[in-house]
């Protein structure tokens, strides 16, 4: 199942998780602030190192960095990833 690392408050996470929801993909929801240590690493080295960037998506071991919401992207994004 995908895997959405995301904030309440950013508004990038919130179009991404409609988006998700008006396409009847399945994800589960992680808020990254209340993540472990360990899942923040990772979520940091995914997005090159600096720091953490949401929303990032994780599906069966391959990752899409957080970006700026862009319907057409996500789509194209979702697809490489095996759910569109």
């Amino acid at each position: 199942m995908l895997k959405v690392y995301a904030a309440k408050w950013c508004p990038h996470c919130t179009k991404t998780v409609e988006y998700l929801k008006n396409n009847n993909i399945e994800f589960e929801y992680f808020e990254i602030e209340k993540q472990s240590e360990e899942t923040i690493q990772k979520i940091i080295e995914i997005n090159g190192g600096d720091d953490w960037v949401v929303p990032t998506l994780e599906f069966n071991g391959n990752w899409r960095k957080g970006k700026v919401y862009n319907e057409k992207e996500l789509g194209f994004d979702l697809n490489k990833l095996g759910l569109k």
